[in-house]
Formats: C-alpha cells, sequence, structure tokens
C-alpha cells in the first residue's frame, strides 16, 4: 500500500472542497495526515462584489477550522473567467502549489458542466503528470454536487466513481463544515446540507458503509 503522509486538494470555488470532500478532509486530519487546499477562484468582480469575496473567505476559513484544516491558500482569480487567462499561468499557479507541499495524493475536481472546473481540470493534469524528481503516487477525481451531474448523458463524459471513502464517523463533520458556507447553501436546493447528505448516503449504499464519498481514479502508482 502507499503510504499517504501529505494531500493536496485543488478547488475550483470556495465551497467544492467541502461539498466534494468534507467528510474525506477531516477524516485524514484526524488520522495525521497533512492536508493542503488551493482555492483557484472566487466570487469577485465582474460578476459579484469585492466584498462577496472577503465573505466566502471567511466562510472558507470557518470551515477549514471545523474541518481542522490550517494549510490553504486562495487565488484572487475572478470565477467563470478562470479560462481567460492564459493556460500556463494556471498550469504554473497549481504545478507550485503541489510541488511546495510533495503530497502523495491530489485531489482534482471532475471535468463537469462548469468551465472553472473543466479549465482545472486540464491543468491539474499537467501538474501532475508522472515526470521529473517529483510527482503525486495517486490522482483522484472528484464530484462536487450538482455541476457534476449536469452533463449531457452520453454526450459528454460521466463521472463513475471506482473509489469510495468511507464518511460514517465524519459526516458530521462535513455537514457542520458546509454550513459554514451560508452564502452558498442558503436557498439552494442543488447545494444544501439535505443534498449533500442524501448523496453520501447514496455512495454509502452502493458500498457496505452508511456514508461515503466518490472519486475516479486517474492514477495509483505503487
Amino acid at each position: 500500500m502507499i503510504d499517504i503522509k501529505k494531500v493536496v486538494l485543488i478547488a475550483p470555488h470556495p465551497d467544492d472542497e467541502t461539498i466534494a470532500l468534507g467528510g474525506t478532509i477531516s477524516k485524514f486530519i484526524k488520522k495525521g495526515i497533512e492536508v493542503s487546499i488551493l482555492i483557484v477562484s472566487g466570487h469577485l468582480p465582474p460578476l459579484y462584489k469585492e466584498s462577496d469575496f472577503e465573505n466566502t473567505k471567511k466562510e472558507a476559513a470557518d470551515a477549514f477550522k471545523i474541518l481542522g484544516v490550517k494549510d490553504y491558500e486562495f487565488c484572487k482569480i475572478p470565477a467563470t473567467f478562470i479560462h481567460q487567462k492564459p493556460i500556463s499561468e494556471i498550469n504554473q499557479i497549481i504545478n507550485k502549489f503541489i510541488k511546495t507541499r510533495s503530497p502523495e495524493l491530489v485531489f482534482i475536481p471532475f471535468p463537469d458542466r462548469h468551465i472553472d472546473h473543466r479549465t482545472i481540470f486540464d491543468a491539474s493534469m499537467v501538474a501532475c503528470r508522472p515526470v521529473g524528481d517529483f510527482f503525486p503516487k495517486v490522482v483522484l477525481t472528484y464530484e462536487t454536487l450538482s455541476e457534476t451531474h449536469w452533463n449531457a448523458p452520453a454526450i459528454e463524459a460521466q463521472f463513475v466513481p471506482d473509489f469510495f471513502f468511507d464518511i460514517t464517523q465524519d459526516i458530521d463533520d462535513k455537514l457542520s463544515a458546509l454550513s459554514a458556507y451560508k452564502s452558498q447553501t442558503k436557498n439552494n436546493d442543488s447545494r444544501s446540507l439535505e443534498a449533500c447528505k442524501a448523496l453520501a448516503r447514496f455512495r454509502g449504499s452502493q458500498n457496505g458503509c452508511l456514508y461515503a464519498e466518490a472519486c475516479k481514479l486517474i492514477r495509483a502508482i505503487e
């Protein structure tokens, strides 16, 4: 088995990390595994106010405190405008974050309906290439409730998970952390606490446990 001591999670926006893997993050940290999170874009002008960005940063910090995350960074790139940046710039940002942490495991977003998710998936795949003196030995792509399930069936890539984390003991931490994102979950049925718990219950039912979070394996090198 691969000995996992450090983990990096690349998140397109604040709340994606908790919606997708809040239980797994908590599970890892309880086991003494270091979890570092890079949030690539945020709620910034022109679509949002600067104050929205500051608010979601605070919400993220509150969520991370609940989960036990101490190492995290925010890139000041406006949401939905990541693809307008030179791709080499996005590649470099993600590559630098990964290389300075030297994780054995990297989580990246599934290339779904949201253009930010697709752009960051592509850049993360470049950053995780198995070349050079260091590269992560395990790469997993995660589902983000709502966006991942809105791809067109049989036309676009579909999320078909094959790697699961039992979060039965960690579901309360996930929901508590997600509740910190009031601006993202209030009046939003597709990302509500109830919807997230229901998805975790469904993933658990597929795998002989009460609650689980799902991933698609990209690479695992022993």
